[in-house]
């Protein structure tokens, strides 16, 4: 199946950055404004938190100089929703790539479907591009996205899928509204309002097959209820039990952002969330040796790679030959 252009690119607004961000934790630092002594404790809470979270990995040789958010420079960051199951090294299920530019007071969100074909840069072969995170971890699907779109990946923030049910829970649940009447995994969802638990958010969001939009479909619901956590975690119900909520933070997020950058993109960015372009690739569906891939055109690449550069205030002149072939 061959998807449209117009069918997969739209524009959407977003409220703040911390819902782009897919933490909680950024949610928490804007509530420490005005809060007293309470807050108090909550930031050095939170402080903690992300230091026991962090993770450094190499920094990209795509750019020449570390980019830094205190000068409010463009970013980039890759966001996955990894499938840690018993047994299983884990896959990344879901990888959006954002990129913030607070000059222009935008941002660009790309999904990238799991089934995506192109080059494991370190294992000299392509594969599915979520299989880089079994093969080499956050480093392997850093180095592969990057490769694959032709731009630095700043920052990451990864996001343990099966352990997420930890986070809804901690916020008492979340409220989302579904376009699709489906049943999985033996849970019926019904179209219109829903409440879910965390068991019933993982399921709603695992869901593809019966979507015809597939990944895209999936990703989109992901996003919802990652959006709805952080709408709960932001409220100040929430306070009360907000050791509960880093408990679960700490146990299923990783990141390379460090507590200042957090404050930073939360006091110098909110304005580029007045205006967030949603990007999907253009591709087909198909199989090769008996195995599902979705395909993506060099063009189709290079058309997203000079869009994401530009945004990123790179040096376009490097794109015709930078990007590889990966596409079929």
């Amino acid at each position: 199946m061959i998807l449209s252009r117009k069918e997969l690119h739209s524009t959407k607004k977003m409220s703040t950055m911390k819902k782009v961000l897919l933490s909680v934790v950024i949610a928490l630092v804007v509530l420490t404004a005005g809060v007293g002594v309470y807050a108090y404790s909550i930031w050095n809470k939170v402080n903690e938190t992300t230091e026991k979270i962090h993770k450094e990995i190499k920094k990209t040789k795509k750019r020449q100089e570390v980019v830094s958010v205190k000068k409010m420079e463009p970013f980039s960051i890759l966001l996955m929703g990894v499938d840690h199951r018993k047994g299983d090294v884990g896959r990344a299920d879901s990888m959006i790539v954002l990129t913030v530019n607070p000059e222009k007071k935008t941002t660009k969100m790309l999904s990238i479907p799991r089934d995506t074909y192109g080059e494991i840069v370190g294992k000299n072969k392509k594969d599915k591009l979520n299989h880089s995170y079994a093969f080499g971890g956050v480093q392997m699907t850093v180095d592969s996205i990057e490769n694959f779109l032709n731009i630095p990946i700043d920052y990451y923030l990864e996001v343990n899928m099966e352990g997420f049910k930890d986070i809804v829970d901690a916020v008492n649940g979340v409220d989302v509204v579904n376009d699709l009447d489906f049943t999985y995994q033996g849970i019926h969802f019904s179209k219109g309002p829903l409440h879910l638990n965390g068991k019933k958010a993982l399921t709603y969001s695992r869901m593809r097959k019966q979507d015809t939009r597939g990944d895209f479909g999936r990703q989109m619901r992901q996003r919802q209820v990652i959006e709805a956590v952080i709408k709960k975690g932001a409220s100040v119900s929430s306070l009360t039990n907000y050791q509960t909520i880093l408990s679960a933070i700490e146990k299923n997020v990783v990141t390379n952002l460090g507590f200042n950058d957090m404050v930073s993109i939360q006091q110098d960015y909110k304005d580029a969330s007045s205006s967030i372009e949603e990007l999907k690739i253009d591709g087909e569906n198909k199989r090769m040796n008996g195995i599902y891939y979705f395909f993506v055109t060099d063009e189709e690449r290079n058309y997203l790679s000079t869009l994401l550069r530009n945004h990123l205030e790179l040096n376009l002149e490097q794109n015709k030959t930078d990007v590889g072939t990966d596409g079929k």
